[in-house]
């Protein structure tokens, strides 16, 4: 009871401040106590010897800088001080500090002769800050005393064995026997007693039981050094029982450490953000209509309805809904109000109290500077009617405020609501007071006594969830790029994980928009891997389950209401254990692909294509292409990061080993058939892999990436050569269209996992190859978003870059906006041929011999996406100003510049997807990195292809020697790369294959 206090009924440790811990891992409000034990961990904590550190949660302590406390030498008890103005002073406590540093008196609410022969050289004064070092040494005798009477009153233990209890003051006993100037006689006979101003009940300790104590600890403790460090840049505010000191705290500004932001608005909800003044403060609260809230006030823990002026002065806490109503009638300033939750003899109740800025609880009625809502007590019985008598019972206690038995808390005959103190303000009708009389009534310092904590703390927590989840709908809904982690781990946290899953359900189901039904439910499978809490095995992994087939058929196809609601079916039997909750999490993040696929083939839009004549039966149509190496913005292309954020990719197409490592050909054949052969190496190389179709059921495997020759049964499906599914057979659709069946062939030099865009050129090798057999044509643009759909259809995803890359003759960058559909806009960067020249001689290619690992690399990068944590918001950012700095250094024909901005990208690429270098790749860059410009592992890392710009030019064998001289860098190979200049080309050629004709250039 003695440290209660009656701003906020948590007490002061749990006083919410109006700050954000922006870098916390789960959101929550900021209490006084975070704070200290933030300082004390990470800023006053660190070095100490073993020991005990005692912190007061009685003040706001303030530490900017990281103070280097020396302990060489230490023994005994050290204190920390806060160095603070004589005038504040006055009312605290001040160490007087020798010349060694020695603690010689402690003096509390001195005289301003005696507070300044404690000053320091610049005047200010040392304050008592309430945190305190005892010696490991110290701390044993200290604990040894519980067992000496009457000391063993201060413990539970003696409390228990019959004793009286005992009240000691760690400053003005404990410590202030060992203060060197401090003499026995004095001490014990307790001339130098102090009674803090923050207990609202005095001491019941009789005076010669203080004595005897305080002989025990002069005999325990006398002796035992005490010394003082100096926080010169501190900052110490004492909470006191002034209402308009609590509220200058609650209002101020300035952050208290560096891990922590002062806002005017933290953790609430506004329908009119305007209204509020910036010097306000609004901690934990909704404010749903027009509500006004001036300088210098503070709403906090209320839900708040309708139209509200608060003026300024003003303190709103624990007010709701209902209670709000009464406020819209009137013009507030200068008061604070609070809601109270109470329990009393088995009745939970909640009652409202309200008092003036500038009353003080505690001096006497008596006083003539005693007021109530900030009038003489006679000018208020007079408004009022109210009468002395009914307020201060005959009784020990003082005559103040702290003590009127002013706020109702139950009527026989009515309810009780803010009303009832509401119209203390200013009488209104003989009914008022009436109700007033008849009511039980209580005094602050009983309805202290008597505080309902858990009640306050649900109520609380209801008002956070509330937030939280309109916070949720809002962040998805406008696509900010703000992390929900904090959020939904709070929730987990605090057991209210159901309700934030029915928002994420909500929204997915509602929203027209399929991007943001994605992050939706890329939201829910956080919220699932959150409540495994670590357990349960690995995020990324397979999400194929069959019970979850249904489910995913319906938002294939298009049906995204019904499909989330089947999710969620689903999702109630995965909930017991956390394996099943990782499981669950996995087919999640299954279900936000698939509106991922759905969201990026609306680059459909974006095709075009024309008929063309129909080559003759058996004339090969051949594609072929050069590979691609991306210089910089990679990622930014990748959906769901391309059209949330927008990307910006600077590609180069190059030929290696002088040749077009990628290619297809197609021609039509009499069989109405399709003949499909794959081959391993190169056009004429390796084992060839062939596959015959002579049905649609055969196709039926085209969105499965893994099945032999899926991409190519894609392609005939996506350029609607063949409809599938149809109830027209294979052989009929191709007799129709096309008098017979097609053979298609594919080809690649490169190894698989290079890094170089493979896949995603070879798609369009393959479709530019079909579509100019089929009888059609389309341009270089239209055929980068064909080859978007096609990846979509295949199940791969995919992001542009690779088909830019490869197809695009030459230099160039490809830009996409943050919108569906999505299109992408191509822009081809000038080069003369002497620097083209010039930037062949410095490309080299050097395969690590490592194969390139992406598939959970992409599972990760698109999961902290989603979870938009500020490294990768931040990080995809610089992706892009990189990209648009290094098309200025192409243009600019600036080796360095390149090469420094190839150096950032490979950075940016580790940041995006931790784990991407392969040690053997760090060491192979270490060894090459006094030989290069720049230098980066091609594609998403972690493997395949390097590739150098080097300091000189011509130096292929160079850097084979440099690498060969190095061991343990496994079977590597280096190459030469060109810039290739033509991009994708089309030959239609004669039966045996020889050329007749370019098409595509």
């Amino acid at each position: 009871m003695g440290r209660d206090f009656p701003f906020d009924d948590c007490g002061r440790s749990f006083t919410c401040f109006p700050m954000e811990n922006p870098t916390g891992k789960a959101e929550a409000l900021v209490c006084n106590i975070d704070v200290l034990l933030h300082l004390m961990t990470h800023k006053l904590g660190p070095g100490s010897p073993p020991g005990v550190w005692v912190c007061s949660t009685d003040m706001i302590l303030t530490v900017p800088s990281y103070p280097d406390i020396c302990w060489d030498g230490f023994s005994g008890v050290r204190v920390v001080s806060i160095p603070g103005t004589v005038s504040y002073a006055r009312n605290h406590g001040v160490y007087l500090i020798d010349r060694e540093g020695y603690i010689c008196d402690i003096i509390y609410k001195g005289t301003e002769e005696k507070i300044k022969e404690c000053a320091l050289q610049d005047g200010r004064v040392p304050l008592v800050s309430g945190i305190v070092f005892f010696s490991s040494e110290t701390a044993e005798k200290l604990l040894a005393t519980h067992v000496i009477p009457p000391l063993d009153g201060c413990t539970y233990m003696g409390l228990d064995s019959g004793a009286h209890p005992v009240q000691l003051s760690i400053f003005f006993d404990i410590l202030l026997c060992m203060a060197r100037h401090i003499g026995k006689e004095a001490f014990v006979d307790g001339a130098r007693r102090i009674l803090q101003s923050g207990d609202i009940t005095p001491p019941s300790t009789d005076a010669a039981t203080m004595s005897s104590a305080r002989a025990a600890l002069w005999q325990e403790l006398r002796g035992i050094p005490i010394t003082a460090v100096l926080i010169t840049d501190g900052g110490y505010d004492y909470m006191s029982l002034s209402p308009d000191d609590h509220i200058r705290n609650l209002t101020r500004r300035g952050n208290v450490s560096d891990c922590f932001v002062s806002r005017h608005v933290v953790y609430s909800k506004l329908t009119h953000p305007a209204l509020l003044n910036e010097n306000c403060s609004v901690i934990n609260s909704l404010l749903d209509g027009e509500t006004r809230v001036d300088a210098n006030s503070v709403v906090q823990h209320c839900h708040l309805e309708g139209s509200i002026h608060l003026g300024s002065g003003c303190l709103l806490s624990g007010v709701d809904v209902p209670s709000s109503l009464a406020l819209q009638r009137r013009q507030l300033c200068d008061v604070i109000i609070q809601g109270h939750h109470i329990r009393l003899r088995g009745l939970q109740l909640r009652t409202f109290t309200i008092m003036g800025r500038l009353d003080d609880l505690q001096v006497p009625f008596s006083n003539r500077s005693s007021t109530f809502l900030n009038v003489p007590w006679s000018t208020f019985f007079e408004r009022t009617g109210i009468k002395k008598e009914e307020m201060w019972a005959p009784s020990r206690l003082e005559n103040n405020l702290l003590n009127a038995q002013l706020f109702p808390i139950l009527h026989a005959s009515e309810p009780i609501g803010l009303e009832d103190v509401l119209w203390l303000l200013g009488r209104q009708d003989g009914r008022d007071l009436r109700k007033w009389q008849s009511a039980w009534r209580l005094s602050m310092r009983e309805i202290l006594s008597c505080l309902d904590q858990q009640a306050e703390l649900a109520w609380r927590q209801q008002l956070f969830l509330a937030r939280a989840q309109h916070q949720v709908q809002s962040t998805l809904h406008t696509r900010r790029d703000s992390s929900l982690c904090p959020l939904i781990r709070a929730a987990v946290c605090e057991g209210h994980e159901q309700q934030i899953l029915h928002t994420l359900d909500t929204v997915a189901a509602t929203t027209k928009d399929l991007g943001v039904a994605a992050r939706a439910l890329a939201c829910v499978a956080d919220v699932l891997g959150c409540m495994a809490r670590g357990r349960g095995g690995l995020r990324s992994g397979p999400a194929a389950n069959r019970t979850w087939t249904g489910a995913f058929r319906l938002l294939e196809s298009g049906n995204v209401a019904l499909g989330v609601e089947k999710l969620t079916e689903e999702r109630s039997k995965w909930l017991s254990r956390p394996d099943l909750l990782v499981r669950a999490a996995r087919h999640y993040e299954g279900a936000e692909q698939i509106l991922i696929r759905q969201a990026v083939m609306s680059a459909h839009e974006f095709i075009s294509m024309s008929k063309a004549e129909l080559p003759p039966m058996n004339h090969w149509l051949v594609a072929e292409c050069p590979a691609r190496i991306d210089i910089s913005g990679g990622w930014s292309d990748t959906p769901p990061i391309t059209y949330e954020h927008g990307g910006v990719v600077l590609d180069v197409a190059v030929l290696v080993d002088k040749q077009k490592p990628i290619g297809a050909k197609a021609r039509r054949i009499l069989e109405p058939k399709l003949h499909l052969v794959m081959s391993r190496g190169g056009r004429e190389q390796g084992m060839p892999l062939e596959i015959t179709c002579q049905s649609l059921d055969d196709l039926k495997d085209y969105c499965q990436p893994h099945a032999p020759g899926a991409l190519l049964k894609a392609a005939f499906i996506c350029t609607e050569i063949i409809q599938y599914p149809s109830q027209v057979s294979l052989r009929d659709q191709l007799m129709a269209g096309f008098g017979g069946g097609f053979e298609l062939h594919t080809w690649s030099s490169l190894p698989h996992g290079s890094g170089m865009g493979t896949s995603s050129i070879l798609a369009g090798a393959v479709v530019a190859a079909l579509i100019s057999a089929a009888g059609k044509s389309c341009d270089t643009t239209s055929l980068i978003h064909v080859v978007l759909h096609l990846e979509q259809i295949l199940t791969t995803g995919g992001g542009w870059q690779d088909q830019v890359g490869g197809l695009v003759p030459g230099i160039k960058v490809g830009r996409s906006k943050p919108q569906l559909p999505l299109r992408v806009d191509i822009e081809r960067i000038p080069a003369t041929g002497e620097f083209v020249k010039t930037l062949n001689d410095h490309l080299l290619l050097v395969y690590t011999g490592k194969t390139r690992l992406a598939r959970n690399l992409l599972q990760d990068v698109l999961r902290n996406w989603y979870a938009r944590l500020p490294s990768i918001v931040q990080n995809t950012d610089a992706l892009v100003r990189n990209a648009e700095e290094c098309a200025q250094a192409f243009i600019k024909g600036d080796l360095s510049w390149i090469g420094r901005c190839l150096n950032t990208y490979w950075q940016q690429k580790k940041c995006m997807a931790p784990g991407c270098e392969p040690l053997a790749v760090r060491e192979m860059m270490t060894i090459l990195q006094p030989h290069v410009h720049g230098q980066s592992l091609a594609g998403a890392g972690g493997g395949g292809f390097l590739y150098l710009l080097t300091r000189k030019p011509r130096q292929k064998e160079a850097i084979e020697r440099i690498l060969r001289a190095s061991e343990g860098l496994g079977n590597f190979s280096v190459h030469e790369v060109e810039v290739d200049e033509t991009g994708l080309t089309v030959c239609l050629t004669g039966p045996e294959g020889h050329p007749s004709l370019t098409l595509i250039t």
